[in-house]
């Protein structure tokens, strides 16, 4: 997640205070199910993987932020693609500081309006990004997983609740486990679903505090590793906002369990990634992985929390609407 901590880390407190106020009660999507649209829109995966794969041939690195484009949303009022929607006073969920840095909208507007013309009206801008988020994960040899189809889409985008229920890059182990049991998650899903991490870039800004001025007065961070470090500093310079760097070096553009590896030695980027060592569950799991090469579980699990993700409080039957843009209600 590329955030500046200058501009958020006063509000990180603050979303500690106001978390279980703003924390979405969860669903279990029990009315979701795999093949939702058989009748309705028979072709609509066909549809989705078509647009995906043309694009990610082009333009690899819109894997990672189109992937953590359904965390985005499904964290914030549930998946119902409230982070589509457009404010013309800058007021939505896409207008908040963890949202700035997200790429991709125009994709979902690509694959939104391939699938109108096949089938006006049918699919939701929800289910749209949940199925986007499985192909571009498959286009970078990661795992394919059954999507749950069936949501609608909501018509409230706040950008305050989004600075309040997305987890930061900076944040402990305590905070991150309790944002996912809110949402009826697991701590086996946190650490599953942080090995996306093994995709994607970020900004300087989202961790220089680890290299320059861990506790303001001028430290690093002493869990990450020093010859890391030495590698991120000669990148990022003090208070650099607009470098970018590797996530999971030398495994950016390949959805792999590279990531755990990493994390294991001490060179996990974000703060969020390294406190996953920090607890008795996480730790196991993520050492398990780092030592499986070939005997990982981590693609099947995966898959697993991706699909437990994808119903946290869904709108379904008559809730909400099938948006025909996804940017605007109806």
């Amino acid at each position: 997640m590329s955030i500046t901590n200058s501009q958020f880390s006063n509000c990180f407190l603050i979303s500690l205070i106001f978390l279980i106020a703003f924390a979405p009660n969860h669903a279990n999507g029990q009315e979701l199910k795999v093949g939702f649209y058989h009748k309705t829109c028979p072709h609509v995966e066909w549809i989705v993987k078509e647009v995906v794969d043309d694009v990610i041939s082009r333009v690899p690195s819109l894997a990672a932020p189109l992937l953590r484009m359904h965390y985005h949303d499904c964290f914030v009022r549930g998946c119902d693609a409230s982070l589509l929607l457009d404010s013309p006073t800058k007021q939505a969920e896409k207008d908040s500081i963890p949202n700035l840095s997200l790429r991709g909208f125009q994709i979902i507007d690509k694959v939104k309006t391939a699938i109108e013309k096949s089938c006006p009206g049918i699919v939701s801008c929800a289910d749209t990004v949940a199925l986007v988020a499985r192909d571009v994960t498959v286009a970078v040899k990661g795992p394919f997983w059954e999507v749950e189809t069936g949501r609608r889409d909501g018509r409230v985008s706040n950008i305050t609740e989004a600075l309040f229920n997305l987890p930061p890059p900076f944040a402990n182990i305590t905070s991150l486990k309790q944002g996912f049991l809110q949402r009826g998650l697991s701590v086996k899903d946190l650490v599953v679903l942080s090995g996306s991490h093994t995709i994607g870039m970020s900004h300087c800004s989202s961790f220089n505090n680890r290299l320059y001025n861990f506790t303001g007065k001028g430290d690093t961070d002493p869990s990450l590793d020093p010859n890391y470090i030495k590698r991120l500093k000669l990148k990022c310079s003090p208070n650099d906002q607009n470098t970018i760097v590797e996530m999971d070096p030398g495994s950016v553009r390949t959805f792999d369990n590279s990531y755990y590896k990493l994390v294991a030695k001490r060179r996990g980027l974000f703060t969020s990634d390294s406190v996953l060592l920090d607890d008795g569950e996480t730790k196991a799991y993520l050492k398990e992985q780092a030592i499986n090469q070939y005997g990982s579980t981590f693609f099947k699990d995966f898959g697993e929390s991706m699909v437990k993700m994808g119903r946290v409080q869904v709108l379904t039957g008559t809730q909400g609407e099938i948006r025909k843009v996804c940017t605007r209600v109806n």
